[in-house]
């Protein structure tokens, strides 16, 4: 058996507009670039972050606590991808 890599982090989203269709795209398109299973969870709720429906289900708003979590062999850059993103606003790099 292969122990799998987990990372996880906490991040505040300061999107105005809070997890909307766009950002839930540009993310889940992300995510889906990593063999990882990465989820996104807020107020409770845990997500598949490789899905825009399943990002738009969480409603999560302007200054939501959100907590990404990766299991994988490259969890480690999966998180730290997903939260550039967030970071940034979901300004994808040209």
């Amino acid at each position: 058996m292969v122990d799998k890599n987990i990372s996880e982090i906490n991040i505040s989203l300061d999107n105005v507009f809070g997890l909307h269709a766009r950002p839930a795209a540009i993310l889940a398109k992300e995510a889906q670039k990593f063999s990882s299973d990465i989820t996104l969870s807020f107020d409770g709720k845990e997500v598949d972050a490789k899905s825009i429906l399943d990002i738009l289900t969480l409603a999560a708003p302007h200054g939501s606590a959100l907590s990404i979590k990766a299991s994988g062999e490259d969890a480690p850059e999966a998180v730290r991808r997903i939260k550039e993103l967030i970071t940034a606003r979901f300004k994808v790099k040209s």
